[in-house]
């Protein structure tokens, strides 16, 4: 007889997620997007806290709900988390001190791991260059990195959806456009890059297309959300000798 513990109400599931409240939409590739992982997700809505409420108004009040929700995850026997926006990057550390399992909330992390890969300046894709800051890039671990920065706040359909929050419906192929626009204007400005990191969670759905304009690595939260998977959860060897 197997005796499995029991004192969870659902089973089986990978990563948590920290969800801004958001209605915009979420393509597959988007971590608030569950059909296109490859792992199972839970999500803890954290009502109120938008994304121009993050960008432009982050306060220490964000911390104790975010602490809460991470530890409700936690409780619901998630093997790691994440965030639903890279700028919680400013809460990595007190969210990572409140729990037992990982916690990566940013897809910011990644950037140490691709400056040690390439030994050139990283090139971050953000969703304002302008609200970026050293504190969140120090969050990340990633300060004194030599980055290229550029951000999507100048756009027109990205920025008025996402950034400030003027309407829910969106059209996938102008916002794909602005973000193949702003990875040529990044790598024009920088040619010495040798990989792009994806800082913004609802740009995923567009690395493929990134990728091909650029013909360059293209990191993101999805990758490293299937990274921190396989290492939470692994899975024996399949094969023969």
């Amino acid at each position: 007889m197997t005796l499995q513990r029991g004192g969870r109400n659902i089973c089986g599931i990978s990563i948590g997620v920290l969800s801004l409240e958001s209605y915009f939409p979420k393509p597959p590739g988007h971590i608030k997007n569950p059909s296109s992982l490859p792992f199972t997700t839970a999500y803890e809505i954290l009502d109120g806290i938008t994304v121009p409420e993050l960008l432009n108004r982050p306060s220490p009040a964000m911390v104790g709900r975010l602490i809460e929700a991470a530890q409700r995850l936690e409780r619901q026997g998630v093997h790691a988390i994440t965030g639903s926006c890279g700028f919680l990057a400013l809460f990595q550390r007190e969210i990572a001190e409140s729990v037992r399992i990982p916690v990566f909330l940013s897809s910011l992390i990644q950037v140490p791991l691709v400056w040690q890969m390439t030994r050139a300046p990283v090139g971050v894709l953000t969703a304002s260059a302008a609200a970026l800051t050293p504190r969140h890039l120090a969050g990340a671990g990633a300060d004194g990195i030599p980055l290229e920065i550029q951000g999507l706040e100048d756009t027109q359909e990205f920025a008025s959806v996402i950034l400030r929050n003027e309407r829910n419906d969106m059209d996938l192929d102008k916002v794909e456009a602005e973000v193949i626009a702003a990875g040529r204007a990044l790598v024009a400005r920088n040619p010495a890059i040798r990989a792009i990191v994806l800082e913004c969670t609802d740009l995923p759905p567009f690395a493929f297309s990134l990728q091909q304009a650029l013909a360059l690595p293209v990191f993101d939260l999805v990758t490293l959300s299937g990274m921190i998977h396989q290492a939470a959860l692994r899975q024996a060897y399949k094969g023969f000798t």
